[in-house]
C-alpha cells in the first residue's frame, strides 16, 4: 500500500507536466498569438515565469518522489528527527527573494508601458478614441462627434451633444495607438480584451485610461472578468480591428443611424450630414 501511495503522488506531477506540454495543440491555452506588440511582451514575461515555476515545481516532486519510494522499501529503517538546517533556511529563504526581485526588475518597462501615463504614446495619450462605460450588463462606447470634413473631434471628459453611442460594439482602427477612458456606472468590472492581453478594472468613480495598438485585422472578446451581479455572463462584446478607411466609415454610418429621424433614409441622413 506504501507503493501505491509513492506512485500515486509521483503520477500527479508528471501528468500536471504532459497535461501543459500537449494544451496548445488543443488550443486549451492562450486565444492565439497576441495582436499587439506589447501583448507579445507580457506573453514573453509569462513564459518566464512560467519556466521558472515549472523547474521549482519538477524539482520539489522529484525530491519528493525520491523520500518516498525509498521510505518504501524498508520497514526497518527507521526515521530520525531533525530541528533543522540553518544553511537550508537561508539557502531557501535567500534564493526565492532573489528570484523574485529579478522579476520585479526585469517586468519594470513592460509595466510601465502598459499602465503608466508618463510612457503612453503622445498620439494616443492627446487623442483617444472612445469612452467605455460598464454597466450591469453591457459596455457602452462613447466615440467624439464628427466635424464639417468628417474628422473625428476631441473626446471630451463630459459628454457631448453630437457624440457617437453604441453598445457592445467597439471598434478602433489598425496600426496606430489607440486610447480609450474607462468608467464604470455601477459595480466594479473588469475590461478584458483577452485576444491582447489586456485587463483593467472599471471602477466606479474613476476614469482609467488604457491604450493599446492593433496589428492585426479582425474581430475579438470583449469580456468582463470580473463577477458583477447575476447578469454577468451577458457582458460579452467585439473588439473590431479595421483599416482607417473603414473606421471612419464606420463613425459616419453611427452617426447617420443616430440621426435617422424615421422619414428620411439613413442614406440621405448620411448626405445631408457631408
Amino acid at each position: 500500500m506504501r507503493k501505491f501511495w509513492c506512485g500515486f503522488f509521483i503520477f500527479w506531477p508528471i501528468a500536471a507536466v504532459v497535461y501543459s506540454a500537449v494544451s496548445p495543440q488543443f488550443n486549451w491555452w492562450f486565444p492565439g498569438p497576441s495582436v499587439t506588440e506589447l501583448g507579445q511582451r507580457i506573453d514573453n514575461l509569462f513564459y518566464l515565469i512560467l519556466i521558472i515555476v515549472t523547474a521549482v515545481f519538477i524539482g520539489t516532486q522529484v525530491a519528493l518522489g525520491y523520500v518516498l519510494w525509498r521510505a518504501s522499501h524498508s520497514k526497518a529503517e527507521r526515521a530520525w528527527f531533525t530541528h533543522g538546517s540553518h544553511n537550508l533556511e537561508v539557502i531557501w529563504s535567500v534564493v526565492p527573494s532573489v528570484i523574485l526581485l529579478f522579476l520585479a526588475l526585469y517586468q519594470m518597462d513592460v509595466w510601465a508601458l502598459f499602465r503608466v501615463q508618463s510612457f503612453f504614446p503622445k498620439e494616443a495619450l492627446n487623442a483617444p478614441v472612445a469612452e467605455v462605460t460598464a454597466r450591469q450588463f453591457e459596455w457602452r462606447i462613447r466615440y467624439p462627434g464628427l466635424d464639417e470634413h468628417g474628422v473625428p473631434k476631441k473626446l471630451h471628459l463630459k459628454p457631448q451633444p453630437d457624440d457617437l453611442y453604441t453598445v457592445n460594439d467597439l471598434h478602433v482602427p489598425i496600426g496606430r495607438p489607440v486610447m480609450i477612458n474607462l468608467r464604470s456606472d455601477d459595480v466594479q468590472h473588469s475590461f478584458f480584451l483577452p485576444h491582447l492581453r489586456i485587463k483593467q478594472d472599471a471602477v466606479p468613480g474613476q476614469i482609467i485610461p488604457i491604450w493599446f495598438k492593433p496589428e492585426r485585422q479582425g474581430n475579438f472578446d470583449l469580456a468582463c472578468a470580473e463577477l458583477c451581479g447575476w447578469g454577468h455572463y451577458k457582458m460579452r462584446a467585439q473588439l473590431i480591428v479595421e483599416r482607417e478607411v473603414e473606421f471612419q466609415a464606420y463613425l459616419q454610418k453611427l452617426r447617420a443611424d443616430q440621426n435617422y429621424d424615421g422619414h428620411a433614409t439613413p442614406s440621405a441622413v448620411a448626405k445631408k450630414d457631408e
